[in-house]
This record gives C-alpha cells, structure tokens and sequence, in this order.
C-alpha cells in the first residue's frame, strides 16, 4: 500500500518542552492505524502535530508527499485530513440533520453535499431515522455516530478520531468500535487514538505503542496486542 502520512524525527511539544521526542509514524492508504500508550505518551499531542494545532520543533510531516510542516489547521483540513475530536461536538440544540449538513459547510457544489448526504445516510440510518431530534436527545453513543458522519460529509481522505470510545458503557463502545471497522472496510483510512487498547488494537490493521514521547513497539494491530511485553506494561495481563 502506498504511504499517505508520514511522520520523520517529530519533536514537539509547549511551553519550551518537548513530549514528542523524535517520532517516526506511517500511515498507508486505507489502513485502520491505532496508537495506544499510557497517559502522558504523547499520543495526543501527535494528533494536534498532524492537524496543524501544534507546530513542531523538529522533523517533518508529509501528506501525499507534500510537507504539512508549519501548514495552518484550515490548510490541512482542505487537504483531506479531519479529525473528530474527544470531546462532545455536537451543536446540542440543533437538529441531527442540520449537525451533519453543516460537516459540509466547506464545500460550495450543492450537488455534491446532497450525494454525500444519500451515502452517509447509507451508511449510517440513524441520521435519517433521528433527523429532526435535536442532537442533545442522542445517547452519548449515537451523538460520536453522528460525529462521524459528520466528517464524512468532507470526504476525508484521513480521518482521525481521538479517544472515541471515552465515557462510553460496554455495549455502546462495541457499537462503536464496530462502526470505525465498516467505514475501514469501506475503503477510509483511518487513524484511532484508543484509552481501550484490547478494543482498538482488536480492530487495527497496524497497531502503534507510544511511551515517554516515543514509538516503542509497532506492527500489525493483532500481533501488538498479543506482545506478551504490551499486555503486562498496558493491558492490565500479569503474565
């Protein structure tokens, strides 16, 4: 697979301090890439890098080829990279319909906003079936469903999702995690940063452990998960 984002010897951090102590990261073209570390990894602070919030000291970053080095939020975004933040970003007291319709406030072809339309409603019925709601009526769950469709309404060619699975209750995170697999298999690229190791990894094509503001262990998702080193430093096992 063709490489679409790379990161080479990124330092970065604020106030003077570097988290990111050289990282070296490569996203290909559709992959489903998952970044697990613990708190304070610098996990975070690679998505404000690759979305132009965080400008670093060192290194580069290349989309395509081209640096996004220094490039503005607004640059990179027009470039295909979204990314649904942690946080609840939904307008509450506007309706679902008008929530996702806004994703597209970029794109001037009004054609081309009601063909995404048609294809995000396919792929997620709960835009239709809730249009009307306002969004605040949504579970937490199907509010971040909506957050998805939302960024999709900029076809993304790299779609970020931070912590997307954070404050969620067991059957609402598999609902999902089962949804960032199918837009996966739909052919998007995707990079997922995940508190829920066993759960991000579980679904990753290409799995990424981050400690102390570096890569220390990568490969395919599975492969991560099972390393008997990653299970007892992060995924709770005692053998």
């Amino acid at each position: 697979m063709a490489t679409l984002l790379e990161l080479a010897g990124v330092r970065a951090g604020y106030g003077g301090g570097d988290i990111l102590q050289g990282v070296d990261l490569s996203i290909d073209e559709g992959s489903l890439t998952c970044i697990v570390g613990p708190n304070g990894a610098g996990k975070s602070t690679v998505l404000r890098v690759i979305s132009g919030l965080l400008h670093p000291s060192a290194g580069t970053v290349r989309f395509r080829g081209e640096s996004l080095t220094g490039r503005s939020p607004r640059t990179i975004l027009a470039r295909g990279i979204v990314q649904v933040p942690q946080e609840r970003s939904l307008f509450p007291t506007m309706s679902v319909w008008e929530n996702v319709r806004l994703g597209a406030f970029s794109v001037p072809d009004r054609r081309l906003v009601e063909r995404r339309l048609a294809t995000v409603v396919e792929m997620f019925p709960i835009v239709a079936e809730r249009r009307r709601e306002p969004a605040a009526s949504l579970s937490g769950g199907q509010q971040k469903i909506v957050e998805f469709a939302r960024a999709l309404m900029l076809d993304p060619a790299l779609l970020i999702l931070d912590e997307p699975s954070m404050g969620l209750d067991p059957k609402t995170r598999t609902l999902v995690f089962n949804t960032v697999r199918e837009m996966n298999r739909s052919g998007r690229t995707l990079l997922l940063v995940e508190q829920n190791a066993r759960s991000g990894l579980g679904i990753a094509s290409h799995g990424v452990v981050m400690e102390s503001g570096r890569v220390r262990l990568e490969g395919p998702g599975v492969e991560v998960l099972n390393n008997p080193e990653i299970a007892r430093l992060y995924l709770g096992a005692t053998a």
